[in-house]
């Protein structure tokens, strides 16, 4: 990743886990982080309940891995800050002293998606970013763990998806600070939306409106 543009302050810090739903589809990330709407579906309660241990921090120790729950995270350079699901903290030995290498563990309900798909990547690599800065220590991977097939994923954070985790996050802000919610847009993505009703993607498909008038009393 280059050298950031620019170094957010404070004020300008913007949810860590925007950037996911940024990627999946920026009028979700709007709708939720603009006009701060959010609407549960069966799947959005599913993570929820997979996120239950991790959100109620704290610390499992090891003589060889510690594990931290709900680790705050920050990062300037992003101009992003959240909650690390899970950090990993490996103990190697060098120079007869000890080093303790983190290693961001993120929790997905589904399963792993395809390469051209990397949301989840990009949120991950977003943390591991955050410890780097916060810890001043390098952060080569890290893993996602998806709940339906109860596997790891291990991601390493190469250039290629530190620099996209970094166009991502200055995206988001631009759309953020924009305050500018995008049209419609209807896609496959759309029936597995918690947002749906309320984003209303039939709107962006060619219909007259005497035939989306219909449509919506239709599924009442």
């Amino acid at each position: 990743m280059n050298r950031p543009e620019r170094v957010y302050k404070d004020s300008e810090l913007l949810q860590l886990s925007a950037i996911q739903h940024l990627l999946f589809c920026e009028r979700q990330c709007a709708l939720i982080h603009i006009e701060g709407l959010w609407e549960e579906n069966y799947f959005t309660a599913q993570g929820r309940n997979l996120h239950k241990r991790v959100d109620q921090g704290g610390t499992r120790p090891g003589n060889d891995i510690r594990v931290e729950y709900g680790l705050m995270l920050r990062s300037y350079a992003l101009g992003l800050y959240g909650k690390a699901d899970a950090v990993e903290f490996v103990r190697k030995t060098a120079n007869g002293g000890e080093i303790w290498t983190p290693r961001p563990v993120e929790y997905k309900r589904g399963r792993p998606k395809a390469e051209t798909l990397d949301w989840d990547r990009v949120q991950l690599c977003a943390q591991a970013i955050c410890l780097e800065e916060q810890l001043g220590t390098p952060v080569k991977y890290g893993f996602l763990f998806y709940g339906k097939t109860r596997r790891r994923e291990k991601v390493p954070f190469d250039r290629k998806l530190r620099q996209k985790t970094a166009d991502s996050a200055k995206r988001l802000h631009e759309l953020i600070f924009s305050g500018i919610t995008p049209p419609p847009s209807r896609s496959s993505k759309c029936s597995r939306c918690s947002m749906k009703d309320l984003c209303m993607p039939e709107i962006g498909v060619d219909l007259s409106v005497h035939d989306f008038i219909n449509s919506a009393l239709d599924s009442l």
